[in-house]
């Protein structure tokens, strides 16, 4: 047995670059990133992408940076050879794109690969051939030229698991789009098979909303916010689709760490949170979305293709990238097309001979120290429902007609109610044509944002349990119920030590204290020992408000009368979020009068 064990030795450099090609190059695609980076640090300004076979035969990628001196190329191919940093201080604080060197040594490990280049100030380009290391004179201005064949063509087991050219094809134009969305001053090109099938010509200036409309299309931009928050140290930008326009896979949701397209957990969860109270289901939001922070607060050494990151403060990101989407989001549509709602103070329309005025939400009084099942959602709902009492009509429970409004009412946004149709939809004249609202849904918004506004930072009552549930807990659990004693008081939950392995729950929150104890510890401490506890806790809360909402809104069937009707309209351009209900679905919608027209076929 001892005869046969192999003895330690050093692996050959180029086993060793093959290794390493293995962690790299993953396909083509991953060939094209790791140049683009290259390019973008020589500081070039107009990239060009050859491909062949969807990046297998050929990839080529020509650039107008700075170049490679004659003296530094023929180390361009040499393991750990990069004149990005040259100390660990300069490591913990990397500002260009590549930095470990060992991309080019890898791919030349695995394919045929040349550089030609030539800097500024040389009479004459270089080429050297990776195989051969020979350097000799050639012709090219000043930029560089990196191409590639054969791709695996010495490690054939590889090739294999490619797919077809034309996948391989849409990957590599996914690398140069997500590098196109982050350098807008950058033109980028890419040709496949001698043909032109993608261009993004470069924008002076700050044109970033320009790139995005040039790669994502005209449509994003109309069907997005813009975002742009700054707290502490980190400052987040770019847009974030409409619920609305959510898709099912998550294929639109781009995030940049200073310029450099990540996939990273953190920034993912947060901005899916910001999303929870208006996406329906479980589609998917789109979003660009651009973190900027000290480049010494943030470690991309963290995987070989640089697509991971690792945050020295992780909440404090989750917090700014959470928050930043939520603002955005927060605007009412009528709001985000220019058209601003009346002032909080601003008396309604009020129609006349109706001599109730409605009492708008914000002179609901709820202030509990917890938040009870019992008595207090009772009288909560109570309060609510009693905002939406009939106002006497002569005309007994039939709907109020339509009245002419005032000859000096202001252009509201969502217009003036004209009828309800069968007791559930809302029909309002606006200056764009028709719009109907479906009143329960949109009722539901406004009384869940005002609860939110009035219950924020409400403790969750509790229901002591009279035997405790015990369960056998892992370490993890042990300390996460350590150390978020306060987040699982405020959540109504109280969940100590039995013995070293073993935690009891002796009381939960009072609306579930029919279900099964343990299996909601578990779920409430794999939350917190993933998330701050700050978010676990408003999200519980929510949930919880969101019942309420529900229970207290408008129910469908129920006539209003026109100034109820009104003054519903006038809320929701006030509220927050009201395009969407609490479980996601739109609240409102507008036709314009050249849909109308089209429907009868007006101006054919």
């Amino acid at each position: 047995m001892s005869s046969s064990r192999r003895p330690i030795r050093e692996l050959p450099d180029e086993l060793i670059s093959q290794i390493a090609a293995g962690e790299v190059v993953e396909r083509p695609a991953s060939v094209v990133r790791e140049l683009l980076d290259n390019a973008l640090d020589a500081g070039a300004t107009q990239i060009t992408v050859r491909l062949a076979a969807g990046g297998v035969r050929l990839i080529a990628v020509e650039d107008d940076g700075g170049g490679i001196d004659a003296q530094d190329l023929p180390l361009a191919f040499r393991r750990h050879a990069t004149s990005k940093i040259a100390s660990l201080q300069e490591l913990e604080a990397v500002g260009t794109m590549g930095f470990r060197g060992e991309a080019l040594a890898a791919i030349n490990s695995i394919a045929d690969t040349a550089i030609l280049t030539r800097a500024g100030g040389q009479s004459h380009a270089h080429l050297l051939d990776g195989r051969t290391g020979e350097l000799k004179p050639a012709a090219r201005a000043v930029g560089t030229t990196v191409e590639v064949k054969e791709l695996f063509f010495s490690v054939p087991a590889r090739r294999k698991f490619l797919k077809t050219d034309a996948t391989e094809l849409a990957h590599c134009i996914e690398a140069v789009r997500r590098q196109a969305l982050a350098r807008p001053d950058v033109g980028f090109a890419i040709w496949h098979e001698g043909k032109l099938i993608e261009q993004w010509r470069s924008q002076p200036g700050d044109a970033r909303e320009q790139r995005l409309a040039d790669v994502l299309g005209d449509d994003f931009l109309a069907q997005s916010v813009a975002v742009d928050y700054h707290a502490g140290g980190v400052r987040v930008t770019g847009r974030a689709g409409l619920p609305d326009h959510a898709r099912s896979r998550a294929d639109q949701q781009f995030a940049y760490v200073n310029g450099r397209f990540v996939r990273d957990k953190v920034i993912t969860h947060a901005a899916r949170a910001a999303y929870e109270d208006v996406l329906h289901g479980h589609r998917q939001p789109v979003y660009v979305l651009y973190v900027d922070i000290d480049p010494a607060r943030v470690d991309v050494n963290v995987h070989p293709t640089k697509i991971e990151v690792r945050f020295r403060d992780s909440r404090e990101v989750h917090q700014a990238v959470r928050h930043a989407v939520e603002n955005a989001l927060a605007a009412p549509r009528a709001a985000l097309a220019g058209q601003s709602a009346p002032a909080d103070d601003a008396t309604p329309w009020q129609a006349p001979g109706v001599s109730m005025p409605f009492r708008p939400p914000a002179q609901m009084h709820l202030a509990p120290a917890a938040i009870n099942t019992a008595a207090d959602v009772r009288h909560a709902v109570e309060e609510l429902r009693a905002l939406w009492q009939p106002a006497p009509a002569a005309g007994g429970d039939a709907v109020a007609p339509a009245a002419p409004p005032p000859e000096e009412t202001p252009d509201w946004p969502l217009g003036r109610a004209v009828a309800q149709l069968h007791g559930v939809y809302i029909l309002a004249e606006n200056a764009g044509g028709l719009v109907v609202v479906d009143m329960h849904a949109a009722h539901e918004r406004i009384v869940y944002e005002r609860l939110k506004a009035q219950l924020d930072g409400a403790r969750i009552a509790s229901q002591p349990l009279l035997i405790p549930a015990t369960f056998a807990a892992t370490p993890t659990e042990v300390a996460t119920a350590e150390t978020a004693a306060d987040a699982l008081h405020t959540l109504g939950l109280e969940i100590t030590p039995f013995s070293p392995r073993t935690l009891a729950v002796r009381a939960v929150p009072g609306a579930l204290a029919d279900g099964d104890a343990v299996e909601l510890a578990r779920g409430v401490l794999a939350e917190l020992a993933q998330h701050e506890a700050a978010t676990v806790v408003q999200r519980a809360q929510h949930e919880l408000l969101a019942t309420m909402a529900c229970h207290g809104a408008v129910r469908a069937n129920r006539r209003l009368t026109i100034e109820e009707m009104n003054a519903l309209l006038r809320q929701m351009e006030a509220t927050e979020r009201s395009d969407q209900c609490n479980h996601g679905r739109p609240t409102w919608r507008q036709l314009s009068m050249r849909e109308l027209d089209g429907l009868f076929l007006r101006g054919r």
